[in-house]
């Protein structure tokens, strides 16, 4: 009887072992991946959904680039690829004479030169009536190439005449050499 009972503990104990080693070595390593693959699944899921809402802002956002693309193209059409300074600083010249400005003083800067965009500060000062400098400015923004207006400056003149003096500083740019073609 004693080694019925210690067959049965020893059995019971080879039982409880292999138990205890399918727990450990096959269910809960494969629980964890259950645990893992779902959470992979969900994120998925998500994903999709995400893209699925995503997908309906496509039409907008195409027709935005096109928008932008037609801007960029006009803006590099009005950014010679020659410096061309001497025909701008004519060019504002006539345009001061047009609107009879007096004191006409315009002076170029320090060029700039950037990878694929260079850029030359003018300073201008004149003087004249408020409706003939804002006219002016006006023309001067119409003109074929890009020009900032960083800063316009007008003062009254001291016997309050309605003559105001104008100083502006803009920026006009050009494409360099290398970019030519």
């Amino acid at each position: 009887m004693l080694f019925i009972e210690r067959k049965q503990i020893v059995i019971c104990v080879v039982a409880g072992t292999m138990i205890v080693a399918f727990v450990l070595f096959s269910y809960l390593p494969l629980r964890q991946k259950i645990k893992t693959v779902e959470l992979t699944k969900t994120a998925q899921t998500l994903a999709i959904s995400k893209a699925s809402r995503e997908r309906v802002k496509l039409p907008a956002i195409k027709e935005q680039l096109l928008k932008l693309k037609r801007t960029v193209a006009s803006y590099k059409v009005s950014i010679p690829d020659k410096r061309g300074l001497g025909l701008f600083l004519q060019q504002i010249a006539d345009l001061m004479s047009k609107h009879n400005l007096r004191e006409q003083v315009i002076a170029p800067g320090k060029e700039i030169a950037v990878k694929e965009l260079s850029c030359i500060p003018v300073d201008m000062q004149c003087k004249g009536t408020l409706a003939k400098v804002f006219e002016f400015h006006k023309q001067m923004q119409k003109l074929d190439r890009l020009i900032r207006i960083e800063q316009v400056k007008l003062a009254n003149d001291n016997d309050f005449s309605g003559e105001v003096s104008m100083q502006t500083k803009v920026v006009i740019y050009y494409r360099p050499q290398s970019e030519q073609g």
